[in-house]
C-alpha cells in the first residue's frame, strides 16, 4: 500500500503539488480580480438580492432556483475539506497554511464568478428538457475546442471519485469508527444504499435534499465549533497572531509539531483551499447551469457567495477550533496508518531540543535522510526490542505498543513483524502510540476541548456525516453531466453503479492514499478550466457590460454596484 501511495505522490508532485500549480490558480484569480475590477467585493451585496429571488421572472428557464443551485454547489464544496482538509493543511503547513487557504478563497470568489457566468451562458437544453452545462460546454460552444472539452469531461468523471466519492466516505467511516466504534464497511454499506436512492432521482431530487441539508448541517457544526472557541477564549488572539505571524517565513516548531517551511504552508494552504471551495476547478458551474435565470451574470454573482461561505467562514471557524484548542501540535494516542508511518534506525532521537527537532525536520522534509529499518522487528509483550524509532504523522512517536490484530481487544503482540524499507507489514498487527494526528480525527479531538467535552466528538461525526455525504451527492451529479457529454444519457446508469460501488470500497481504504488521489484529480480538472476561462476573458467582460446595460433599462430605479 505504501508503494501505491509513493507512486501517487510522484504523479501529484508534477501537477497538484507541483510548485507552479498554486501560482497558476492564484494567478488566474488575481488576474480576473484586477481585470474585472474586484467583482467579488462590488457585487457581493447584489448577489444576496439575486439569491433571494428579487429579480426572478416566471419565464426563466432551468431546473432549480438560485438558492437550490447555491446549496447544491455548496453541498459539493462543504465537505471533508472543511473538517479534515483544514486539519490536514495545518498539520502539514502549520497555522500559516490557514492564511493561504483564505487568500485562495478571496481570489476564488472572482474565479467562481467567471466560470459560472460562462457556463450558464453556453449551457444547452437536453432532449429531456433539462439543462446541461459546465466548462465542457463553453469549451465546445465558445472556443470550438472539443478536444479540451473532452479532456475536462474525462477529468470530471475521475474527480467525481477523487473529490466527491472516495475521500468523503473515507473520512465519514473513520470518524464514525473512532467515535461510535462502528466497523468501517458497515458505515460504507448503509450510506452507499442511501446515496443510490438519492442520485437516482437526478438534479431535482438532489436539489431538494441539499437545500434542507446544507443549512441544517451548518447550524449543528457552528454550535459545536463556537463552544470550543469561546471555551478557549484566551487563545483566540494568539491563534490569529499565529496565522499571520509566519506567512512569509513558514510556521515554527512547537510541541510535537516539527515546523513547516513557507513552501509547505503556501502549497498545502492553496491546495487544501482549492479542495475546500473548488474555485477554478470547474465543478460548481455544472450545478449552477441548472438554475432558473435569463441572465448568466446574475447566476455568476450567486457563485461569489460560495467560497465566502465555504472557506472564509467555515474553514476559518474550523481553523480557530484547532488553533485555540492547541491540539494541532499535541501528540495523541492513536492507531498508526501505514502510509503515515516509517520505522528508522536508532532510538536516540528527540524533539525536546532544537538540534533534535532540526534533525527530524530535515528528514521529513527531504533535506536529509535517516536510515530506514529493513528486516524483522522482535516484539515481546507489545514492546519493540530493536534499537529503532517510529515516525508517524510527521512526528516522533512515543510509547509505541504493537497490538495483536487477531487477538482480543488490547492484546499485546508477541512475535516478529516484517519491515521493508521502513514500512511494516500490518496484516496481523496494530501500531498504537502517541503522535500528531491529522484530518478528521484531529478535528474530533479539538471539538472535545469545549463546553460539550467528550460530546464534542459526536458533533464532528454528525457534521462530517452530513457535510461529506452531501458532497458525494452533488459530485454524483457532476460526474453524471460529464458522462452525458461523453457518452450520452445511456452511459449515466453505468457511472452511477460504479460511483456507488467505489463509495463503499473507499470506506475501508487508507486515508493518506485517498487524499493524494484527490489532489491529482483536482489538478486534472482545474488546468483545462483555467485555460478555458483565460481564453474567454474578453467574452466575460463583454457579457458583464451587456448585463448591466440591460439591467438599467429594465430596473431604472434600482441602484447598481456599477
Amino acid at each position: 500500500m505504501q508503494q501505491v501511495d509513493s507512486f501517487l505522490q510522484l504523479i501529484d508532485s508534477y501537477i497538484g503539488s507541483a510548485p507552479w500549480f498554486p501560482y497558476a490558480l492564484l494567478g488566474v484569480g488575481l488576474f480576473f480580480t484586477i481585470y474585472l475590477k474586484f467583482p467579488q467585493i462590488r457585487y457581493f451585496r447584489f448577489a444576496v438580492k439575486v439569491v433571494k429571488g428579487k429579480f426572478d421572472k416566471a419565464t426563466d428557464e432551468g431546473d432549480t432556483s438560485h438558492f437550490q443551485a447555491l446549496t447544491t454547489a455548496l453541498s459539493g464544496t462543504v465537505g471533508t475539506g472543511n473538517i479534515a482538509g483544514v486539519a490536514l493543511a495545518i498539520h502539514i503547513g502549520g497555522p500559516a497554511a490557514l492564511f493561504w487557504m483564505l487568500m485562495t478563497a478571496a481570489l476564488g470568489m472572482c474565479t467562481k464568478f467567471v466560470e459560472v457566468t460562462l457556463s450558464h451562458k453556453y449551457r444547452e437544453k437536453t432532449a429531456d428538457g433539462s439543462m446541461a452545462g459546465g466548462p465542457m460546454y463553453y469549451m465546445k460552444n465558445a472556443l470550438n475546442m472539443k478536444w479540451l472539452a473532452v479532456i475536462f469531461a474525462i477529468a470530471t468523471v475521475l474527480s467525481a471519485f477523487g473529490t466527491g466519492s472516495l475521500p468523503q466516505i473515507n473520512s465519514i467511516s473513520t470518524s464514525i469508527q473512532a467515535t461510535f466504534g462502528v466497523e468501517l464497511w458497515i458505515t460504507g454499506l448503509v450510506l452507499s444504499v442511501l446515496l443510490a436512492i438519492v442520485i437516482i432521482g437526478g438534479i431535482k431530487r438532489i436539489a431538494s435534499v441539499t437545500e434542507k441539508l446544507v443549512p441544517t448541517m451548518a447550524v449543528i457544526y457552528f454550535i459545536g465549533a463556537f463552544s470550543v472557541i469561546f471555551y478557549n477564549a484566551g487563545n483566540i488572539i494568539p491563534s490569529f497572531i499565529s496565522i499571520f505571524a509566519d506567512i512569509f517565513t513558514g510556521s515554527a516548531a512547537g510541541g510535537g509539531f516539527l515546523g513547516a517551511s513557507l513552501a509547505y504552508a503556501f502549497n498545502r494552504g492553496v491546495n487544501r483551499g482549492l479542495f475546500s471551495n473548488e474555485a477554478g476547478q470547474g465543478s460548481a458551474p455544472i450545478a449552477h447551469a441548472s438554475a432558473k435565470a435569463h441572465e448568466p451574470v446574475s447566476e455568476g454573482m450567486v457563485a461569489i457567495l460560495e467560497p465566502f461561505i465555504d472557506t472564509i467562514i467555515i474553514c476559518s471557524i474550523t481553523g480557530l477550533v484547532l488553533l485555540s484548542s492547541g491540539v494541532w501540535k499535541e501528540k495523541h494516542i492513536n492507531d498508526f496508518q501505514q502510509a503515515d508511518m516509517e520505522i528508522v534506525m536508532g532510538n536516540d532521537f528527540t524533539d525536546d531540543t532544537e538540534a533534535g527537532v532540526q534533525r527530524l525536520y530535515d528528514h521529513i522534509s527531504g533535506t536529509s535522510s535517516i536510515a530506514a529499518f529493513d528486516g524483522e522487528l522482535q516484539v515481546v509483550n507489545g514492546e519493540i526490542q530493536n534499537p529503532v524509532s517510529v515516525i508517524n504523522a510527521r512526528s516522533l512517536a512515543e510509547n509505541v505498543r504493537i497490538m495483536d490484530k487477531n487477538g482480543e481487544e488490547d492484546t499485546p503482540y508477541n512475535g516478529t513483524v516484517s519491515v521493508t524499507d521502513g514500512a511494516p507489514d500490518l496484516e496481523n498487527v496494530i501500531f498504537r502510540g502517541e503522535s500528531l494526528v491529522h484530518s478528521a480525527p484531529l478535528t474530533a479531538i479539538a471539538f472535545q476541548k469545549g463546553f460539550f467535552g467528550e460530546w464534542g466528538k459526536y458533533i464532528v461525526s454528525i457534521g462530517l456525516l452530513l457535510f461529506a455525504f452531501s458532497t458525494a451527492i452533488s459530485w454524483s451529479y457532476y460526474g453524471d453531466r460529464a458522462m452525458t457529454y461523453l457518452g450520452g444519457p445511456k452511459s449515466v446508469i453505468y457511472f452511477r453503479i460504479v460511483y456507488v460501488v467505489a463509495f463503499f470500497y473507499a470506506s475501508f481504504q487508507d486515508t493518506a492514499i485517498i487524499w493524494t488521489l484527490s489532489g491529482i484529480t483536482i489538478a486534472l480538472m482545474t488546468l483545462p478550466n483555467l485555460l478555458g476561462i483565460m481564453l474567454l476573458m474578453k467574452d466575460m467582460k463583454g457579457t458583464i457590460a451587456d448585463y448591466w446595460r440591460g439591467f438599467k433599462e429594465e430596473y431604472p430605479d434600482e441602484k447598481t454596484p456599477e
